[in-house]
């Protein structure tokens, strides 16, 4: 092998890094919400047991009904958020094996020349990709729940 090749077979394979480095970047930011979605979630929780107990000890007022009423919905709204969440979280790590398992192929398949995997390379680089799109939909998801939660508990204190 000469030196171009290798250059060339190294560019090969570090071409699905591009990929794997944008969906770190997109891993680092989705990770942050869930850690925010789920400490919201036991927040709200702890606010229902709370409540509950005060209410369960005395005669509760209309106000503290309202409240643990809308307590309950927000966190069963935030668990399904939640989810949408995870899911993207999975789908990003997904693709990221998948890109990694394209340029660990490339490199196979450069340095062993007997052993064809063309189309098993673009089928890992596209499922790669599928992940990335769902990823990507469930975000979508998320910001759409995201605000409907708000705009519930904004409404509901009126």
């Amino acid at each position: 092998m000469n030196t171009i090749s290798v250059i060339e077979a190294i560019q090969l394979i570090l071409a699905p890094a591009v990929m794997i480095n944008a969906c770190g970047l997109l891993i680092l930011g989705i990770n942050t919400k869930f850690s925010n979605v789920m400490n919201r979630i036991r927040l709200l929780n702890e606010e229902r047991r709370r409540l509950s107990l005060r209410m369960s000890e005395k005669n509760s007022g209309y106000e503290e009904t309202q409240r643990l009423e809308s307590v309950v919905r927000q966190i069963r709204q935030l668990l399904k958020r939640g989810l949408y969440v995870r899911n993207s979280l999975l789908s990003y790590i997904g693709a990221v094996a998948f890109f990694v398992l394209t340029s660990l192929l490339i490199g196979i398949d450069y340095f062993f020349p007997g052993i064809d995997l063309q189309i098993l390379l673009v089928v890992m680089f596209l499922t790669g990709m599928v992940g990335v799109v769902g990823g990507i939909v469930f975000m979508g998801l998320d910001t759409k729940m995201g605000y409907d939660i708000v705009r519930f508990e904004v409404f509901a204190e009126e």
